[in-house]
């Protein structure tokens, strides 16, 4: 078969080819640009989840190239709000994570990069899709050919005008100047956000710490200027908005009033950029498909894009790969727009809802709200879950099953609709993201839950006392050799591995693992029609109606 075809070479196109990599299905990737990414005040905030999936793909630095976070603080002129203490909460320049993702993909032979070639047209057929493609150099023409295509290209996608996907939403919510500083703050290793402070001339600061001594700094700029009609690059600087003088008298005027004194600082990089919302009316378009920048933008807020774009590349992966080895049909590739535009649609839905709380009002319509209500201090945690990939506005979103049996297809919940998150939800709830925990896997070696992930289905079996036997007793006592049997047979790749405890989940429960980490269901016991019903669900088929053991 063909391999596939991403269009982009950025984080989000990137992970997509070595998520398939790992799943042994190969890809060519068509990249407009020189493959060069160079340094800028642009990062990424990263969760213990997201630094986890860049790992297993093979970028192995992804944690000692970031700074880890012991705090983060939220400020109101000269008082401190809200003090969240931090683990696992990492920040990286987006450089370092483009670098990392390019050596591993140079290391990968499944993957075949294709720099300065831009996409001119798309042709589809019932057996795969074609790309003409011309070289920004030579102006040579070439026809690539691939069983499914991914437009991975950014906020001004190629692939999606060529798709005729419209990309409604609004056009800029938040507006930023950013820059990155080598700096001593007297609060190192906490990342800050300063409402309101006491120096004149900004509304909002905020501060992350970067590896190597360096910060990010931020500063929201009022509203005033014309927003885009079209689309735009979200890290493009405006012209005009912010410039050299300005910049300097916020550096300084920040510095001053975070030390008392103005400290020694270099200023390495700036610029300014636009924070839309916006999202495609479609993710899939036969066998093309969208992700990242070119299918959704929500940086409102501090939110992390690309975190939901790292989502889309695991969630996709394994379903083109299934569709590429098996052949599965066309509603299991159906279930990666319900799954991720319903969560990214429940997001920029929380936004919305929450904006008019967490935007300050302005002369005695805020003070009055302030003394009365004392509303931002009961809402700054909405504000740490955008700065932080947590909550409503950056969790680990869950994909619960609805009545038709539809994976991923959502019913309405109370309050608006949209997708539940993982943590609102028991661990054993199909479509929550399953927790981290040790295992052990057939040979009696020991890892962890989420490293082994990306490679296929998991069987995961909870077993007590695991850790007192020995691996040769119980690898070859109760249920394993049925349960390694059975996993043989099913219709899906699967790997068996043990762990003393799960929550919520009594011993002898099996539960069934996508490759992205998501919980397709749980029986008790092995059960070869149970655990053949969930499989077939896995594929694409409608969901099993079980009947789960005692706390399953």
């Amino acid at each position: 078969m063909d391999p596939v075809i991403i269009v982009g070479a950025g984080p989000v196109g990137l992970a997509l080819a070595l998520a398939l990599a790992r799943q042994d299905v190969p890809s060519i990737v068509l990249d407009e640009g020189a493959g060069v990414c160079s340094e800028g005040p642009r990062s990424v905030v990263l969760t213990r989840d997201g630094t986890a999936f860049l790992t297993r793909l093979g970028y192995q630095r992804a944690a000692s190239d970031a700074a880890a976070w012991d705090a983060f603080t939220i400020w109101r002129r000269r008082s401190e709000v809200l003090r969240m203490p931090l683990d696992g909460i990492t920040h990286l320049p987006q450089h370092r994570l483009h670098r990392g993702l390019r050596d591993a993909v140079t290391a990968t032979p499944l993957i075949q990069l294709s720099p300065l070639t831009r996409v001119v047209e798309l042709e589809q057929d019932k057996d795969g899709v074609s790309a003409r493609t011309v070289n920004s150099q030579t102006n040579a023409v070439t026809w690539w050919r691939g069983s499914h295509l991914v437009g991975c290209d950014g906020a001004r996608s190629t692939v999606r005008k060529l798709l005729k996907v419209r990309f409604p939403g609004r056009p800029a919510v938040d507006r930023h100047a950013v820059a990155t500083l080598r700096v001593d703050l007297p609060f190192a290793g906490e990342a800050r956000l300063h409402r309101e402070p006491p120096w004149r001339g900004d509304r909002e600061a905020s501060a992350r710490p970067l590896p190597d001594g360096l910060w990010r700094l931020d500063w929201r700029l009022p509203p005033g200027r014309p927003a885009p009609t079209a689309p735009v690059d979200p890290h493009a600087t405006w012209p005009g908005i912010v410039t050299g003088d300005t910049l300097l008298a916020r550096v300084k005027a920040t510095l001053t009033g975070w030390c008392g004194d103005l400290p020694p600082y270099e200023l390495l990089a700036a610029a300014d950029h636009t924070a839309q919302q916006r999202l495609a009316a479609r993710f899939r378009v036969g066998r093309c498909f969208l992700a990242g920048d070119a299918a959704h933008l929500h940086g409102a807020l501090g939110m992390q894009n690309l975190a939901d774009g790292l989502r889309d590349a695991d969630n996709l992966s394994w379903r083109l790969a299934l569709a590429w080895h098996l052949h599965s049909g066309s509603t299991l590739l159906d279930g990666y727009e319900t799954e991720r535009r319903g969560a990214v649609g429940a997001r920029l839905r929380a936004v919305d809802q929450a904006m008019p709380l967490l935007r300050p009002l302005r002369g005695w319509q805020q003070t009055r709200r302030s003394l009365l209500t004392g509303s931002f201090r009961k809402h700054a945690p909405l504000l740490a879950d955008g700065q932080l990939g947590t909550g409503r506005f950056g969790g680990a979103p869950a994909y619960p099953e609805a009545p038709s049996g539809i994976p991923g297809r959502v019913p309405p919940q109370r309050g608006g609709r949209g997708t539940s998150l993982t943590e609102l939800l028991p661990p054993t709830a199909p479509g929550v993201l399953a927790p981290d925990l040790p295992v052990t896997t057939t040979d009696g070696s020991t890892d962890r839950l989420h490293a082994r992930l990306g490679a296929g289905f998991l069987l995961l079996l909870v077993a007590p006392g695991t850790t007192v036997w020995s691996s040769q007793h119980w690898l070859s006592a109760g249920l394993m050799p049925r349960l390694t049997t059975l996993a043989a047979a099913l219709p899906i790749p699967t790997e068996v591995l043990v762990t003393e405890r799960y929550p919520a989940a009594d011993p002898h429960t099996v539960l069934l693992i996508r490759p992205d980490g998501h919980l397709v269901g749980s029986t008790h016991g092995a059960e070869p029609e149970a655990l053949q019903a969930l499989a077939q669900h896995a594929r694409g088929g409608p969901a099993p109606i079980t009947s789960p053991g005692p706390g399953a």
